[in-house]
């Protein structure tokens, strides 16, 4: 437990595809996997691990998680789709990715959103979610010892891996639940 600074500063977790990291042409299936790759290699679990793959990605547009390509590039839209879809999959399962984009999805194509400033509004979030996420750690990590009063290290990090998972899983149904929302007032309409 007393390398939890050093997992944190591995995680990459201030690791994300910009609207400066993206240039202003449309980009090949390779050249967006590799933006990929440069970006969030950080965070991959070991070097195996593929950030992106051409597969992950021809089944989100089978999935139709993202509005179609045109002549096999992707545009800035694309990439700041992909960049979102990247972020929830850790969490969602592809049907409520596909409800939560759907509305963002017709509001780019029909050019009644400026997804730049969608995006961005999503990032200054994360910003501040990674801020949160390591005072809630060093706040779980001292709770953590608390309770196990000096034992056993190897239980102390048994125990704060499970409140981690378990804190993990409160995000995700609360975020499942919203996306059933959603889902709900999309069939009003």
């Amino acid at each position: 437990m007393e390398k939890i600074n050093e997992i944190i500063m591995k995680l990459g977790l201030d690791n994300q595809v910009t609207l400066e990291d993206i240039p202003n042409i449309d980009l090949y299936m390779d050249q967006v996997i590799q933006l990929f790759e440069n970006t969030f290699s950080d965070s991959k679990r070991n070097e195996e691990e593929k950030v992106l793959t051409k597969t992950m990605i021809n089944n989100y547009a089978k999935g139709k998680l993202f509005f179609p390509i045109k002549q096999k590039k992707y545009s800035k839209e694309h990439i700041l789709l992909i960049s979102l879809i990247y972020q929830l999959k850790g969490a969602l399962s592809i049907n409520d990715i596909k409800q939560t984009l759907e509305g963002i999805n017709e509001k780019v194509v029909d050019e009644e959103m400026n997804l730049d400033s969608f995006y961005n509004s999503y990032l200054h979030l994360a910003n501040q979610n990674v801020e949160r996420f390591k005072e809630n750690v060093q706040t779980q990590v001292k709770e953590v010892k608390e309770e196990m009063q000096g034992t056993d290290p190897d239980l102390e990090q048994a125990l704060m891996i499970a409140s981690l998972v378990h804190m993990s899983n409160l995000y995700r149904k609360a975020a499942e639940r919203l996306v059933d929302e959603l889902f709900l007032t999309s069939l009003k309409d």
